[in-house]
């Protein structure tokens, strides 16, 4: 596995992006919605610098099913029927395809938040489908099959303190192990 950013960039990271978040919202409450389940580690992070009053939750969205390529995503948002007139942060581990930020995104507003922006560690901008972006961005990372740092393969590597990419021989000896 190669090692794409070590746990000091990845708090580094984290740390601008909360003083931009802290900027932009100064001290009007905020509901941070996270999505699950990679973004557990940037949430616990990221709540810890912010200086307005917090509400937080997630919602489960997943298109993943053992493998590296997306399937069909389905959501999870039944606790967020009390957000109307509240401001909104999605944040999401990351943004590849862009397609389940914007799906999301879809569903929420139609909760009427008094506003709605998002939230990302990571953003592959070679892989982006959408036109939407992130409103607030950590790193921009190449594309590679990312894990650590709340990022998982086949439900392993989330607890790593580091961002790592897969190489085809770590690919290789998943599919070995489960043959």
């Amino acid at each position: 596995m190669k090692r794409l950013l070590e746990p000091e960039q990845l708090q580094e990271g984290v740390a601008k992006m909360a003083a931009s978040i802290n900027e932009m919202y100064g001290h009007q409450p905020l509901t941070i919605v996270g999505i699950m389940t990679g973004s557990v580690m940037l949430i616990a992070d990221l709540v810890r610098l912010l200086e307005m009053p917090l509400r937080v939750g997630i919602v489960l969205a997943s298109s993943y099913r053992n493998s590296t390529v997306a399937g069909k995503l389905e959501i999870s948002t039944d606790w967020l029927l009390g957000v109307r007139g509240h401001h909104l942060l999605l944040v999401d581990d990351i943004f590849d395809t862009g397609h389940t930020l914007v799906e999301v995104t879809r569903q929420i507003r139609e909760l009427e938040p008094a506003s709605l922006r998002s939230a990302v560690l990571l953003r592959k901008r070679a892989r982006c489908a959408v036109e939407e972006q992130p409103d607030f961005v950590a790193f921009d990372i190449p594309d590679e099959f990312v894990v650590g740092y709340g990022l998982d393969y086949r439900d392993e590597y989330r607890n790593l303190p580091y961002l790592g990419a897969l190489e085809p021989e770590d690919l290789a000896r998943h599919e070995e192990r489960e043959s």
